[in-house]
């Protein structure tokens, strides 16, 4: 039923798009086509959320209550995570961090709605589970303080505020007043202060009578800090950094391309949780990697690939523009469609990120048309080549053509493919 009313929505996105067409007759068909796909794309993909939100809900309802069952049976303690960005990394490596002394299940990839929470539960919550995680993500106000009506999560970790699905928010204080629903049964609140208003939200939550633990990678009186670089001291002389977890000095070696305030979330919430210390120290050398998120290869070709494909935004592009540029290479290229759901800063985002790009790449190869005038007005004063393609496949078979082994590659986003 579901795929039946997601068809209905493609049909009607298609006669939308040939009458924006129609009507755009003064463009070339190329043209119109292109710019009515621009406009259209985000009504379309909000027609077929309006079409199928009843039926989904309808139809999760069993689901929804038979995982409050699951729930109630395994009884594990409950832990909810949320962020414009970083809440997938953030579980990732809260479940690490917890896996040397409790016995954890996390909700899979970015399984971040009802469904997929419910399906997480269903299938993979065994008895003997002490800690879930959930992570929740959400499109609109409403969607996270639905799911913690029936997860209850007690401790409840808010990672980051950003421009990201802008346009369907309207506003970061209407993103603030979606991402702090999930403090709405909590008893712990692990909260990024660096993070917009969210100095501010720790301050309220601490005021009602919940236990606030602040995270931060520069403000000093944070309960968890965890600096961005390295850091050594008289009795040390490697590259470890010293962390600050509840006023108690901990040395850690963290990888490079972890930033540092998913790191303090997520290692405020493990200490929350009771893990010592020096579990937490050992834990952190190893932290996970998350797909798709400035992972870090080799091709068979020599090639260093920077990926950071999935789910762009505008912190982390420049945190994998800064991996690149730290990356030892004899040519470096970046391959980028920008980013989108930014709103009304999606264009200056993207010129600002492409300004940033060609002060650290020798080619710069921009991909489609979706983003393509705002990227190229960004690399203007910049010593890039710019390259246009109409395609990742193109940009990769440049890529394989033009780079040699001790050259690297930074890929930031890959678009779906109803955008242009």
């Amino acid at each position: 039923r579901l795929a039946t009313v997601a068809a209905a929505t493609a049909v009607l996105g298609a006669a939308l798009l040939a009458a924006a067409i129609s009507i755009a007759g003064a463009f070339d068909a190329a043209g119109a086509a292109a710019a009515a796909t621009v406009l259209l794309a985000p009504a379309v993909v909000d027609l077929a959320l309006l079409a199928t939100t009843p039926i989904e809900r309808m139809l999760s309802r069993r689901w929804t209550a038979r995982a409050v069952a699951r729930l109630e049976a395994v009884d594990p303690l409950r832990v909810a995570v949320t962020g414009s960005f970083g809440k997938t990394t953030v579980k990732g490596y809260l479940r690490h961090l917890l896996t040397g002394t409790r016995t954890v299940v996390a909700s899979p990839a970015s399984f971040n709605n009802t469904a997929g929470l419910c399906r997480a539960v269903n299938e993979h919550l065994l008895d003997g589970t002490d800690v879930f995680i959930a992570e929740m993500g959400a499109y609109r106000l409403g969607e996270i303080a639905a799911m913690t009506r029936w997860v209850r999560p007690e401790v409840s970790v808010l990672t980051s505020i950003g421009p990201v699905h802008l346009e369907r928010f309207g506003s970061l204080d209407n993103v603030v007043a979606a991402k702090t629903e999930i403090f709405a049964t909590s008893r712990t609140a692990v909260v990024n202060v660096d993070a917009h208003a969210m100095a501010d939200e720790a301050a309220r939550l601490a005021a009602s009578g919940i236990r606030v633990v602040t995270c931060s990678a520069v403000d000093p009186d944070a309960d968890v800090v965890v600096p961005a670089e390295p850091s050594g001291d008289a009795a040390a002389s490697d590259d470890a950094r010293t962390i600050t977890v509840f006023g108690r000095r901990v040395r850690a070696r963290i990888a490079p391309d972890a930033t540092a305030g998913n790191v303090a979330c997520a290692v405020g919430a493990a200490a929350a949780l009771g893990v010592p210390d020096a579990d937490i120290a050992a834990r952190l050398a190893t932290l996970p990697g998350t797909e798709h998120r400035r992972r870090l290869t080799t091709s068979a070709s020599g090639v260093v690939v920077v990926d950071d494909t999935y789910n762009s935004n505008p912190e982390g592009a420049a945190a994998a523009l800064a991996l690149l540029a730290g990356t030892p290479a004899g040519r470096r290229v970046v391959v980028t469609p920008g980013m989108v759901e930014l709103g009304s800063v999606q264009r200056e985002a993207n010129a600002e990120f492409a300004r940033a790009a060609a002060g650290v790449a020798d080619d710069l190869l921009l991909v489609g048309r979706t983003n393509r005038a705002a990227l190229a007005a960004g690399t203007a004063d910049g010593s890039a080549r710019v390259l246009l393609v109409d395609s990742r496949e193109e940009a990769v078979a440049w890529v394989r053509a033009n780079l040699a082994a001790g050259d690297a590659v930074l890929y930031e986003n890959d678009l779906p493919d109803h955008y242009p």
